[in-house]
Parts: structure tokens; sequence; C-alpha cells
């Protein structure tokens, strides 16, 4: 094999084969892929969950993680926000000519060690080649397939006095990425890339949730404006209990962002009846990525439709939803 990607590769002649059984195969070997058809025909009867989402993050390598991990983690969290347990994926490239066959067997095998870990089996998938210049060295897509276990999640489902619970710091994913993308090193910042499924699990299983999202591109803010927009409720955060990591807060003091706007890859919100938030958070801290956890709001009727944040200065700030495109291609 050679040690750039062509256009050859793409071709769906005996280039494109040779990617297939040397590096793709082996990486992700199992019988629902090794069929290699147009599709894969998948076992289960029971209430699917399905998602899907591309991914062009720039740079493809970053602190904690590269494009490979978080292509896996971003279907399979969304497939898990959604009540469902993820259990397949699709997998599509969209390599630039010249891209390192070196590199590419990195974010493969960063997409298999992430798979394995999440349980689930790369069932099918497609690679295109496009010209030197037409690109930017790889793009990928993937779409998930899991099966519901918690039925009923959804704003819809807010009620007034509701916690609102965040498993960890806010921002990682989005200041690693831009320091990365700037040149900047900083040795403790790491993205918070990471699968949720289990950090889902312990909160529906602790409690009564009324949804969960994990807060990507707009971060926490404008996350939680989707709860409550167009509705008769507010969410009301305590700036002095959202978690925010101190490298965080120093790169985002630095490039000029606000920590709740920056997205996450590895954090969840939940809002659930407030009986059940004590238990939630414990169980969180229990588990890997959740030690963080914390109860950072409550669900009002103050002002229908906002969220407002109460400053560590005794103020109150209104949070809108991110406006502009403060982060480009973090994702």
């Amino acid at each position: 094999m050679e040690e750039i990607i062509t256009l050859d590769y793409g071709s769906g002649g005996t280039k494109t084969s040779g990617l297939i059984e040397e590096l793709l195969l082996p990486a992700f070997d199992n019988p629902a892929l090794n069929v290699l058809g147009d599709g894969a025909v998948l076992d289960g009867s029971e209430k699917l969950v399905f998602s899907t989402d591309s991914f062009v993050v720039s740079p493809w390598r970053f602190p904690g993680g590269n494009i490979g991990k978080l292509c896996v983690c971003g279907t399979v969290n969304d497939i898990a926000m959604a009540g469902g347990i993820p259990r397949y994926l699709s997998l599509s490239f969209v390599l630039e000519e010249g891209f390192l066959i070196s590199d590419l067997k990195e974010i493969i095998t960063s997409i298999a060690q992430e798979a394995k870990a999440a349980g689930i089996i790369i069932a099918t998938g497609d690679t295109k080649v496009v010209e030197r210049g037409k690109g930017d060295g790889i793009y990928i897509n993937t779409s998930g397939i899991g099966f519901l276990r918690a039925p009923g999640l959804g704003k819809d489902q807010i009620r007034p006095g509701d916690t609102v619970i965040l498993s960890g710091s806010a921002g990682c994913h989005g200041a690693s990425v831009m320091m990365a993308r700037a040149g900047l090193s900083q040795e403790v910042l790491s993205s918070d890339c990471r699968i949720l499924t289990d950090l889902a699990g312990a909160a529906l299983a602790s409690g009564q949730v009324r949804i969960l999202r994990d807060p990507t591109r707009g971060g926490v803010a404008t996350t939680l404006n989707e709860f409550v927009e167009d509705s008769d409720l507010t969410i009301e955060l305590d700036e002095s209990q959202i978690p925010v990591d101190a490298p965080v807060a120093a790169a985002c003091e630095l490039l000029g962002l606000d920590p709740l706007y920056c997205a996450c890859e590895g954090r969840m919100l939940a809002v659930c009846e407030p009986g059940s938030a004590k238990a939630i958070v414990h169980a969180l801290h229990q588990l890997p990525g959740g030690e963080g956890a914390a109860c950072i709001g409550t669900v009002t009727q103050s002002r229908p439709g906002k969220v407002i944040l109460k400053t560590r200065l005794g103020g109150t700030r209104l949070l809108g939803k991110l406006t502009g495109q403060q982060l480009p291609r973090i994702c």
C-alpha cells in the first residue's frame, strides 16, 4: 500500500479493495461488515434509535483525541442521549488526495478502539477521495442505530422545580481544539471527548429524568436555551455551581471565549425531577467522566423561554443562544 491517498483509492477498483481489505476489515472485523454489501442486515425487533453526524474538526488531531475518536463518541452519545443503547455504526470517509496513509491508520485505530469500548459494531461504510485542494485532509460521516431503553425523554417533559445537572467541566473540547488550532500548547488541557452511554444509564437508573443532552456545538448555554425556547419555562443557573476546570477557564480567557458556549464532547446535561437530583449526582460521581457532576440550576417560570445566569458577583445575566460561529470546525 502506498504512503499517501491518491484518487485511485476512491475509484471502486483494486486500490479501493486494498484499502478495505488491508485497513478497514482487519480493524472492524465482524459478520455484518464482512459481507461488504451496500448496506447491513441487522438483527433486532425492538424500537430503534437512529442518528447521523458528520465530522470536519480542524485540526483533526487535538489533545485528548482525534477525528476518529470524535466520530464514534459523537454519534454514540446522540443515541445514548435519546434514551437508546447504541449497537451499530456506519462509517464513511471523504479523503483528500495526498492525505497520509499513516495518519489514516492512526484515525482508524482510534475508531476501532472507541467502537470496542462502546460495545458497538461498525456495520457498513463508504470511502470517497477528492482531488488535492478540494478537501481538508479528511471528513467523516457516521450514522448510528441503537435500541430504546428509556422512552418518553424530551423537553416537553420538563416541569417547574426540576433540577439541571451537568456531568463535568464545561467547555473542555472547544477550548482544547481552539488552543490546538492556534498552535498554543497547554499540557494540562485536554478534550473531554468520551462515550456517555454508562453515564446516561446511571442517570436513568437513579431517578426520574426528563431529558438528556450532550452540549456539543453552542455549548451548555445554547443547549439549555433549546430546552425552554417557545415555552413558559425558565432555566436559572448558579454560576458558582457550574464546574469549569482551571485550564479551560485560562484558555477561554486567553482566546476570548466563554466556557458556557464552548463545545463539550463528553459531558451530559440532565434535567430531572428535583427529588432525584441527589441520587443521580451521586451515581454519576461513581463513574469515569462523572466525577465532577453537579447540580447547576433550576427550572422556574420567572422569565418564560429564557436562560438566566446568577453571577458570582450577585447579579444576573441573560444567556441567549450562540450567535454567529464562535468556534467553526469544532467537531
